[in-house]
């Protein structure tokens, strides 16, 4: 069975009070909100008088409100593939116990 995805993408302030009672029969009540419903010549009737407000897209199965959460969730951000080296100075890599200068000591404060 087939659904229509529903997209609310303009307010209704200011609009007919006919337009706002629509989408709210839509169970639409703010921008960006989203709703699915079947494919219906009576839901077709109701997103003519919105398609202007809202926009639409027919899919094959309707998704829960998780689904549509996680989707917009984006990525937790980096991932670590290897470790650096500790010690850095002037912008050279320095291996762990090494000498960091002429003395041989392992004192970054020169």
């Amino acid at each position: 069975m087939a659904y229509f995805r529903i997209i609310q993408m303009r307010s209704s302030i200011g609009l007919p009070r006919k337009i706002g009672r629509t989408l709210i029969s839509l169970g639409l009540k703010k921008r960006m909100d989203t709703v699915f419903h079947p494919v219906t010549p009576d839901v077709a009737g109701k997103i003519m008088v919105l398609k202007e407000i809202v926009r639409v897209a027919e899919v094959d199965t309707p998704m829960t409100k998780a689904e549509m959460k996680a989707r917009r969730t984006p990525d937790p951000g980096y991932v670590i593939e290897q470790r650096a080296p500790r010690n850095v100075r002037g912008g050279d890599a320095v291996e762990e116990g090494a000498a960091n200068d002429s003395l041989g000591t392992n004192d970054l404060t020169n």
